[in-house]
């Protein structure tokens, strides 16, 4: 009988969430990140326990329709399977403050079913206490429409909105929200290269609140 072969791999994992820690920024109006000791060995308690209070919207985390559509879906309705598969990250220049449609078009393959795009953003997250900036990169109205056009179902971006900072119509989200497609938001994509990944990114199922959306953590895989 001839011998096993075992197959070797050189599958890669990056994990592309944002540390959380009570210097970690949060979008102007949103809650702070509060993260203390409740029972602790040093104060002769038998466990070591902390509490955390943070808002939904904190960090790496996904946006239900819920979020700016009254009476839509909330974040337990979100499909698992939009949240896992093969997704394409996008680099995109520095020079670009706005993804727009041409953009889109010319760099997202078609038919792509996730798409993420690394940006100018991801260097906001480094240092040792990062600070919240108003000018991150964002993506339009017609970005948006093409991806919907595409069969869209999860759209990541590198920092806390995917929209302009204080958007008055909310237009981006609303169009991809109103289509069931995903966002996810927060990502630290610094590592990572563009290509073809596996993205796994999974929500706590929380049945309380409004169901606006959840904290994730977000990993990358290579592909065989």
């Amino acid at each position: 009988m001839p011998a096993l072969q075992i197959r070797q791999t050189s599958m890669r994992i990056y994990d592309v969430s944002v540390r959380l820690s009570e210097t970690t920024p949060t979008y102007p109006g949103d809650p702070g990140i509060e993260i203390r000791s409740w029972k602790s060995f040093a104060d002769g308690d038998s466990a070591n326990v902390s509490l955390l209070s943070m808002g939904v919207h904190t960090g790496t985390h996904v946006d239900a329709p819920a979020h700016f559509i009254e009476g839509a879906g909330r974040i337990e309705s979100l499909p698992l399977e939009a949240l896992m598969g093969e997704a394409q990250v996008v680099v995109v220049p520095e020079n670009i403050m706005t993804i727009d449609a041409s953009f889109t078009a010319a760099h997202c393959q078609p038919g792509r079913e996730r798409v993420l795009f690394k940006t100018r953003n991801s260097n906001f997250w480094s240092g040792v206490n990062p600070v919240f900036h108003s000018d991150f990169t964002h993506i339009d109205l017609g970005a948006a429409e093409y991806l919907i056009s595409q069969g869209t179902k999860l759209v990541g971006i590198d920092y806390l909105s995917i929209e302009r900072f204080k958007s008055k119509t909310h237009e981006t989200h609303i169009a991809l929200l109103s289509k069931g497609i995903v966002i996810l938001e927060g990502l630290d994509l610094r590592e990572v290269g563009a290509g073809i990944y596996e993205l796994i990114c999974l929500p706590l199922r929380i049945a309380g609140g409004n169901g606006d959306g959840s904290p994730v953590r977000a990993i990358l895989r290579t592909l065989d």
